[in-house]
């Protein structure tokens, strides 16, 4: 499915220990944040507008995950889950966002220490997203709804080998979620300063002439010991999985990745590395 009229952003820092694991929770010390769990910023990976400069890149795939030119990249799978939303305005201002589905996403990124923002990790060019073509429609936001048994989670295989990457979490685990996050990621696009790591989301809004519909990756789970200590390599093959956590066990869907088939009622995203 293409996606190429609708914002992209994703939330960073939305689930306890990743950004330690990732080597980035530098990034963010100089950004204040009212409560210790709460998200640390909102950052662009797709803006529909010439304006936006390399943002302006279409990078979303649901079966391939282009290398960077640079070899020497770091590259690793960031499972999230992505929310689909329409986006409210009133005087330019968003004023609310309404999910209406959600599915597995790889938030794919870049180690790079040295980048000034998060978006420079996050778009090097067409197929270095992904958004699985199976999404689950969602109803409602709030505590209770369908997203409420659905669990996270992440493979990589190489040379017919699986690994699990990422620790099969629950939806529910994420630090904000339901109203509490969609209010908190409005007020982000409002009011988030061009600063430090972070853009200015008001601005890319208006250059894009402010789009209806976003699409919203709402963090990455923590790593494994083998997904922390392993980088993608041309030939891998990364999996995310969403699944319903009450009708599926862990064995289940590890079974179901070693095969790389998965039922219509998952969303799974499986993306060939290439050059």
């Amino acid at each position: 499915m293409n996606y190429k009229n609708v914002i992209g952003f994703g939330v960073a820092g939305n689930f306890a220990g990743h950004l330690e694991q990732a080597g980035e929770a530098n990034d963010f010390l100089a950004v204040k944040t009212q409560e210790a769990v709460q998200p640390k910023a909102i950052f662009p990976f797709y803006v529909p507008s010439e304006k936006a400069g390399f943002l302006s890149v279409y990078p979303l795939s649901s079966n391939k995950l282009r290398f960077p030119d640079n070899s020497g990249d770091n590259l690793q799978i960031e499972p999230e889950i992505a929310i689909l939303c329409h986006v409210i305005y009133q005087n330019n201002q968003v004023v609310k966002l309404i999910p209406y589905s959600f599915g597995a996403y790889n938030d794919c990124s870049i180690r790079r220490p040295n980048a000034n923002k998060i978006c420079e990790k996050k778009n090097w060019g067409a197929e270095t997203k992904g958004l699985s073509d199976t999404l689950i429609p969602l109803t409602s936001f709030e505590l209770g709804g369908e997203i409420d048994k659905y669990r996270i989670a992440c493979f990589h295989r190489r040379e017919e080998k699986t690994e699990i990457y990422g620790l099969d979490s629950p939806a529910l685990g994420y630090s904000y979620f339901h109203t509490k996050l969609l209010d908190w990621i409005v007020d982000r696009m409002n009011n988030q300063p061009d600063q430090g790591p972070m853009n200015n989301i008001a601005e890319l809004l208006a250059i894009a002439d402010y789009p209806t519909e976003a699409i919203i990756s709402i963090g990455a789970t923590r790593y494994t010991e083998f997904g922390e200590s392993h980088y993608l390599q041309k030939g891998d093959t990364s999996i995310v999985v969403v699944y319903n956590g009450e009708k599926y066990t862990k064995q289940q869907i590890l079974e179901m990745a070693q095969a790389q088939s998965f039922p219509d009622d998952i969303s799974a995203l499986i993306q060939q590395v290439i050059k």
